[in-house]
């Protein structure tokens, strides 16, 4: 009985022992720490003091696990960006340096995942599974390293891989006025990339939490997530997280890119990136340029945007794709913030609110869209088939404007405007459905060579379904040359033609069938058949005439 405190006695000697020598063994560091003091606090700003050594876009920590960028380092004192909730901070709290520019985790387990700019998940999966960080600003990669944009990035959207086509590495801007579905265009792109090899990054900043959620949940539903990435800011969030958002969401996708991979990001959108950089610029008493912007508003865009390229096959033959997303006021593509992005990009696609206003889905006015590189970068197949589509679009759209007034058309023009209103039927297209490649080459075909011509408008829906569904006939070895330089040889496109030729032919009117506008139809001049009566004997032919009276004499 006595053992067991004696026992209990040797066991809490020996702790306190090795406690004391753990003690007597460690020998305190000494670490240089540089604090300094907040002298004032606004809203998403903060101006530090004490704290002589800061350079800038070096990050300081704040009370309440809240980081500040500087901003602006002036001789007394340092303007600070705050990167979250900053309701807490008062004057006269300490703001510690960090030693480092602000970065971002990449990775692989990044993939999937939902973040905020910090690198912080929002998805609520636990913490990301990346060791590498990446500064949210980096240098672009030099005119050197960068290779010519040859290899296209289909969208699945006819109007675009078509007319205005996006190649790989190459920046293409999306603008119009609210609600004319920008976005949507940016999500086709992203869900038409499966199978693809190509990752994708979006890059939501400044928007509405329910318009994010339904992103999310519509990249979930049709699978997207697997192969996607997506940074978030809300419209709630401070002005800092706002700028930093799409600098961070290309250095996630840098990471891939210089691994050799095809990379796709969209920003949505740079007009709220503008504002946030705006608002920043004049709470820290930076001096207003044109409509209150800064001097350095079109560098802050133009550093992001140079940053996607197509890099040389020593490098990786990685590609960095961008889609950024601009809104417009009132169709006035010509206002400051359109105008710098439309130069530092390479094409734009302009979506109209009049199309979209008539039904005309996505409602992309082809007139005033553009694309600089895509062209180099179009499949043969395409290019054959499209050439001249646009053209005839054009001057579909100046006659149907004339038409309007109700001159008198001749034979040639009527055809022209019949022409274009089948091509404006074909360029239609629900949203979140992709058409492959083998279908769209045979609807344009379709379309170049007329034979949509004779399908009622009314049918031309159904009719392009079928011509869609047909071109799974499509030999293999003519696919393969889609996807190639060749170009379509005229075995190939009368294989083309005959298929969706048969599959139109339900739409399209017979010969027999059409009515004869001189001498009307077969059963106008064809008299209805009536049974003849039988004549008695020895009556006259003339004496029947009279039998039916006579009947109606007596019924009365």
């Amino acid at each position: 009985m006595n053992t067991e405190p004696e026992s209990l006695q040797n066991v809490f000697d020996s702790a306190f022992s090795g406690m004391s020598q753990a003690r007597e063994a460690y020998t305190p560091q000494l670490t240089l720490r540089e604090v300094g003091t907040i002298t004032s606090i606004a809203t998403g700003i903060a101006k530090v003091s004490g704290l002589p050594c800061v350079g800038f876009e070096e990050v300081l920590k704040f009370p309440g696990e809240v980081y500040g960028i500087a901003f602006n380092v002036d001789e007394d004192e340092i303007g600070v960006v705050l990167l979250g909730d900053y309701w807490q901070l008062h004057a006269g709290d300490e703001v510690e340096r960090r030693g480092h520019v602000m970065d971002v985790p990449v990775g692989d387990g990044l993939i999937g995942r939902i973040i905020n700019p910090l690198g912080r998940p929002l998805d609520g999966k636990g913490p990301l599974a990346s060791s590498l960080r990446r500064p949210v600003e980096r240098p672009a990669a030099h005119i050197m390293d960068r290779a010519p944009v040859t290899v296209p990035l289909q969208t699945g959207i006819k109007v675009i891989d078509a007319l205005i086509p996006i190649g790989r590495g190459q920046r293409e801007l999306i603008l119009g006025d609210r609600q004319t579905g920008k976005t949507a265009i940016a999500l086709d792109a992203i869900l038409n990339q499966r199978d693809q090899n190509v990752l994708c990054v979006y890059c939501a900043i400044g928007q509405r939490a329910s318009g994010v959620a339904k992103v999310i949940a519509s990249l979930r539903e049709k699978g997207a997530m697997d192969y996607t990435i997506v940074v978030v800011t809300e419209g709630n969030d401070p002005p800092g997280l706002a700028y930093v958002a799409p600098y961070a969401a290309t250095s996630i996708a840098e990471h891939f890119m210089e691994q050799g991979r095809d990379v796709l990001v969209v920003y949505d959108d740079l007009t709220h990136h503008a504002r946030a950089y705006r608002e920043l610029s004049l709470l820290l008493r930076r001096p207003p340029g044109r409509e209150a912007f800064p001097g350095d508003i079109f560098y802050i865009h133009s550093r992001l945007l140079e940053r996607a390229t197509h890099l040389r096959p020593e490098l990786g033959g990685g590609s960095l794709t961008a889609l950024p997303i601009i809104e417009t006021e009132a169709q006035d593509i010509s206002a400051y913030i359109p105008t710098n992005l439309i130069s530092i990009t390479d094409g734009q696609i302009y979506l109209s609110p009049s199309l979209f206003e008539l039904g005309v889905l996505p409602a992309v006015d082809v007139g005033k869209s553009v694309s600089r590189v895509g062209g180099k970068a179009q499949r043969a197949a395409y290019r054959a088939v499209a050439g001249d589509l646009k053209l005839a679009y054009a001057q579909f759209e100046e006659l149907e404007t004339f038409s309007r007034f109700g001159a008198r058309l001749d034979e040639d023009t009527r055809k022209i405007i019949e022409h274009g209103r089948r091509i404006r039927a074909c360029l239609k297209q629900p949203e979140f459905a992709p058409v492959s490649v083998p279908a769209q080459i045979a609807v344009l075909l379709a379309l170049t060579a007329g034979l949509f011509d004779d399908v009622p408008l009314a049918q031309m829906t159904d009719a392009e379904n079928a011509v869609r569904e047909a071109a799974v006939d499509i030999p293999a070895e003519v696919c393969t040359r889609f996807d190639s330089a060749e170009k379509l040889s005229n075995e190939d496109r009368k294989t083309i033609i005959a298929i969706a030729r048969q599959a139109l032919e339900e739409f399209t009117p017979r010969p027999e069938s059409k009515p004869d506008l001189d001498h009307g139809t077969e059963e106008d001049t064809q008299p209805v058949p009536q049974a003849e009566p039988k004549l008695k004997a020895g009556a006259k032919p003339d004496d029947t005439k009279s039998e039916p009276k006579a009947a109606l004499r007596e019924k009365s």
